[in-house]
């Protein structure tokens, strides 16, 4: 077993001061690895920072008997090879056991990763009001309360607009197949690339398959596919609400239990890593709705000042793709500047070099101000991260692939590295 990076300090640490081994750990921490983050007391409830102090003395006491131990040379012997044998197979085939249930249960697992990533967005303002003398179930109360107030008061205004555009949509999409060959921005196209794109010819495909309808009836059964999917996820929305609530009501005896798990003398570093990453993920869902929501604020004013039609449609399809990292906002940008195009090239080309603007706006003062206070990662392990949450879980991979890996870097950076260094 190799020995944290520090445990000796400690252990003199203990020895020297008369107060008690309690408050050595804390002498100590000026010659750990700088890396090393601690947890603030203050903002622990009362029976975890209890527990924390209490497994700061239990790792002096481990350092003092790693300090005797330290000399002692153990020989690894295998006494018994076909014991060995039998319960690595065993912890194989239980791996791949466990690998099928999770496949399995996948749906279920991205329900509880929603609710916990909700739940921990709403912790702050939770301990925001407990530090102001509201008592915590309350506290949860009149914050899930506005919530679902919040939530639903958007939904109450968006989903009639995207049903009435939607209808709209339906009513008008063949007269802007029909009429596109008479527009003046389709006309200039067609001068200018008509030799290289037989435009004329992807129009009429469109016009036949507007124009019958058995296609339209083929629309209206993706349509009702469309409902189904939306009811559905409707279902699994309130699902998620209700393990929020769940998750927000007992997230702290949670991480007490979970803290429960691991050796006394360890528990502090524990801790400490849970502490931050649990900010960090709520910070960073804050930070990531709040960053898509004036996306989807600002696109829909510039397409109402552009005559876009269906502008609300359009913001809400922003807002869900500006939720993505890295990828979301260069896909809303193709999908405004696409849908102004029906208005015309002028309103398309006006739409992307907004965006562009945007989204150097975004990068450079918006993101780091809401974002990189919380998660901090390099921008290549963020593609990767994306790319890899995404091909694993789909979207939601995508959505959780940032603060994952900052959870990564984290326990690399705070629990490996100092260890190597002690090598």
């Amino acid at each position: 077993m190799s020995r944290p990076f520090g445990r000796r300090q400690r252990a003199d640490a203990g020895a020297a001061d008369p107060r008690g081994a309690a408050d050595a750990p804390r002498k100590a921490r000026t010659v750990e690895h700088p890396d090393i983050v601690h947890v603030d007391l203050e903002q622990l409830d009362a029976e975890t920072r209890k527990m924390y102090r209490e497994a700061e003395a239990a790792a002096v006491a481990e350092a003092k008997e790693e300090e005797r131990r330290q000399h002692t040379l153990r020989e690894f012997v295998v006494r018994s090879p076909f014991q060995l044998g039998f319960v690595i197979t065993l912890g194989a085939l239980v791996a791949i056991l466990v690998g099928q249930m999770v496949a399995q249960l996948s749906t279920i697992i991205m329900y509880v990763v929603g609710a916990l990533f909700i739940a921990l967005a709403l912790e702050p303002v939770v301990r925001w009001l407990e530090r102001r003398g509201v008592k915590r179930p309350l506290g949860i109360a009149i914050v899930f309360a506005s919530f679902i107030l919040i939530v639903g008061g958007i939904l109450a205004i968006v989903i009639p607009m995207i049903a009435n555009q939607v209808a709209s949509l339906v009513r008008t999409a063949p007269s802007y197949f029909r009429n596109i060959t008479g527009e003046d921005w389709y006309v200039t196209i067609k001068e200018r690339f008509g030799e290289y794109i037989n435009f004329d010819a992807l129009i009429g495909q469109v016009q036949d398959f507007v124009g019958k309808p058995e296609n339209w009836a083929q629309v209206a059964g993706g349509v009702w596919q469309a409902g189904i999917g939306i009811a559905n996820g409707l279902t699994a929305g309130l699902i998620v609400l209700i393990l929020s609530l769940y998750f927000l009501a007992s997230l702290q005896a949670t991480k007490r239990a979970f803290y429960l798990l691991a050796p006394k003398s360890n528990r502090v570093r524990i801790i400490d890593i849970t502490e931050q990453i649990t900010k960090s993920v709520g910070g960073y869902v804050n930070g990531i709705v709040i960053l898509a929501l004036v996306n989807a604020i600002c696109g829909f004013i510039l397409m109402t000042i552009l005559n876009v039609p269906f502008a609300g449609l359009v913001a809400v399809g922003v807002f869900l793709l500006a939720l993505i990292p890295l990828f979301g906002s260069v896909l809303a940008t193709v999908l405004v500047a696409g849908v102004a195009l029906f208005e015309s090239p002028t309103a398309a080309i006006i739409a992307a070099v907004y965006y562009l603007i945007y989204m150097q706006i975004e990068a450079y003062l918006l993101t780091p101000r809401i974002m990189n206070r919380v998660v901090a990662v390099p921008g290549s392990l963020v593609v990767i991260g994306a790319l890899a949450g995404g091909t694993l879980l789909g979207l939601l991979g995508a959505l959780i692939s940032i603060p994952v890996t900052a959870m990564i870097l984290m326990i690399v950076k705070q629990v490996w590295v100092p260890r190597q260094e002690q090598q």
